[in-house]
This record gives structure tokens, C-alpha cells and sequence, in this order.
């Protein structure tokens, strides 16, 4: 079971670094502060946040992966005692996880085009969404 929470925990290490320096950290902080604070002041909590995500933009902007790998351990750390304290917590964490895990796979973007047996005479395009899109004379 400890390897299975030290799992969760680094899972959700990561996820929260990566959350913090996005554009919808906002919406989710408050998530995670409920999250981890348990037993705990809110605003406590929300401190270290925002401290965390204060060190981590500052590394990001200094290019310094050992910061931000720093920022994930201390968060990975926090995790595991949490989830040992309040095993419970797991699922949260998962489903958490879970509703995050679509929009970092749609932002890899993976695609794969292949064309055979015939030579291509016009355009031809993939994308996800393409609105008011005019080929050829308007």
C-alpha cells in the first residue's frame, strides 16, 4: 500500500506543479486547499500555495529545473503524509487526477496523417476545431 500511495502522491505532485503555473490554477486552488486542509487553517494552507507557486515562477522564468524539482518533492512529501494521516483522501486525490488528466492529454496534441496510393491535388488539413475557415477565392 505504501508504494501505492507514493505513487498517488507523486502523481499528484506533478500535477499540482503544473497546475500551479497555468492559466487555471485559479479555479483549482481552492480545490486543493480544501484538499489539504484537514485539520489545518485555510489560510495556512493557501499560503504555502501561493508561496510555492511564487518560488515556481520564478524558477520558471529563471530556467531552474532544480527549483522546480525541489517545489515537486516538498509537494510530493506533503502528499504522502497526508495521504498516510487520511488514507481516505486517496480517492479525492484520484478523482482530482482523474479530471485533470484529459485536458494535459488534449494539450499534447498528438496527431498522425498518412496518406497512400494517390497524390494530393488540393488542401487537405486536420485539426481539432476550425471555425469560419475560407479556401480559395472568398
Amino acid at each position: 500500500m505504501d508504494a501505492e500511495l507514493t505513487a498517488l502522491a507523486t502523481a499528484g505532485a506533478t500535477a499540482l506543479v503544473q497546475q500551479m503555473v497555468g492559466d487555471g490554477w485559479a479555479g483549482l486552488r481552492d480545490r486543493v486547499v480544501a484538499l489539504f486542509s484537514r485539520g489545518r487553517d485555510e489560510a495556512d494552507v493557501q499560503e504555502d500555495l501561493e508561496e510555492s507557486r511564487a518560488d515556481l515562477v520564478a524558477a520558471r522564468d529563471a530556467g531552474d529545473d532544480e527549483a522546480v524539482a525541489d517545489v515537486r518533492a516538498e509537494w510530493r512529501n506533503r502528499l504522502r503524509r497526508t495521504l498516510r494521516a487520511d488514507p481516505a483522501m486517496a480517492a479525492e486525490l484520484r478523482a482530482l487526477l482523474d479530471e485533470l488528466a484529459p485536458a494535459a492529454d488534449q494539450a499534447k496534441g498528438a496527431a498522425y496523417n498518412t496518406f497512400s496510393g494517390s497524390v494530393q491535388q488540393g488542401i487537405v488539413i486536420q485539426a481539432h476545431t476550425i471555425r469560419d475557415m475560407t479556401t480559395g477565392k472568398p
